[in-house]
């Protein structure tokens, strides 16, 4: 929205209202359907990524006239940013299949971790399962653990502690509710967000 100039309600202020208000382990923003909550969490993933350099894209928004803050926090943390958005199906298999395509693809995203000196070599090697959705073969506690251990490869790269943003994180158990299999992803979605909260 910013890039292309379309109209953007600033809603920068969220940011300092989170790191200046008493921190928490885990924030969970609870907002009814099309109130925003992915934008904010994608605008947050923009803000702190230490991968981007996101100051051309918060210039004359509310948390740009922070200077202090933005120097201490604009692009300088890990970032996972992660949507269950997908992961839907009619049956348990078809679900599990569409959550492993999101495991995949959030360690796609996060390939430089594999080539990373500061990184355990037996994470690599179980991150290289995940990231291969062909012939990788995830077991299930691999599956269960993908994110804890996502964070983990990230926090021994970069030497600072992940910041987790997990958008639509009940999507998955809403669908198995609705389709018959609600204890068996019940099983898997509380091993991952355990493990990973």
């Amino acid at each position: 929205i910013r890039k292309y100039g379309y109209y953007y309600v600033d809603k920068t202020g969220m940011i300092a209202d989170l790191l200046e208000t008493e921190t928490a382990e885990v924030t969970l923003i609870t907002r009814p359907r099309r109130f925003g909550k992915t934008m904010g969490m994608s605008m947050l993933a923009n803000f702190f990524d230490i991968r981007e350099d996101s100051k051309p894209m918060f210039e004359g928004l509310e948390i740009s006239q922070n200077t202090e803050l933005c120097s201490q926090w604009m692009n300088q943390w890990p970032v996972l940013f992660l949507s269950f958005k997908d992961v839907d199906g009619l049956t348990f298999a078809s679900a599990k299949g569409m959550l492993l395509e999101r495991i995949a693809n959030l360690c796609k995203a996060h390939s430089y971790l594999a080539l990373s000196e500061r990184v355990n070599p037996d994470d690599v090697k179980i991150f290289k399962k995940l990231s291969d959705l062909v012939n990788g073969d995830p077991t299930d506690a691999m599956m269960k653990t993908a994110i804890s251990l996502l964070m983990q490869m990230m926090r021994d790269h970069y030497g600072k502690p992940v910041i987790l943003l997990i958008d639509e994180y009940d999507v998955p158990i809403a669908k198995a509710s609705a389709n018959g299999y609600y204890p068996e992803m019940l099983e898997v979605i509380k091993g991952l967000m355990s493990t990973a909260l």
